[in-house]
């Protein structure tokens, strides 16, 4: 584990990166017309309007959703970077995509009303957030790598 802050900011720019790319990819899919209905930062903001009694305000599911890929995702990929296995950044970076992503099936599809690992909206929902998650990953590690300037 490395709790040395300038490796955690280092995380936190590789998961903002990362989460970029994977926001990009959500819109060009929502754009297309696959699966309109598979938003997370939606899901988000009316979970979080739910639990405060709210209005749905997307702008909070923004926050979240980039507050999640970056802060969480990026400085947990920097803190637990020696114990995640893997050769290079990006392997490392897919492995943690995909706990990501395993977690998120689990967790927030579930609370969302999409079901345990979004089956609700079909098939194709916990296939689609698997390959955006490990895009994300590969995206974050080899982002990773370029900041703390080693190969990927």
């Amino acid at each position: 584990m490395s709790f040395n802050v300038s490796v955690i900011f280092k995380g936190i720019i590789a998961g903002f990166v990362g989460t970029l790319v994977l926001t990009g990819l959500m819109m060009v899919k929502k754009n297309m017309g696959v699966m309109p209905d598979l938003d997370p930062v939606h899901m988000l903001s009316t979970m979080a309007a739910e639990k405060m009694g709210t209005q749905v305000s997307l702008t909070t599911g923004w926050i979240m959703h980039f507050a999640i890929g970056s802060i969480a995702w990026g400085g947990a990929f920097a803190v637990f970077n020696a114990a995640i296995p893997g050769r290079s950044q990006i392997v490392k970076g897919i492995i943690l995509g995909i706990a990501a992503w395993l977690l998120m099936m689990i967790g927030p599809m579930p609370m969302s009303g999409a079901g345990l690992f979004g089956l609700s909206m079909g098939i194709m929902a916990p296939i689609i957030t698997f390959m955006l998650h490990i895009v994300f990953g590969a995206v974050m590690g080899f982002t990773f790598a370029k900041l703390l300037g080693q190969n990927s």
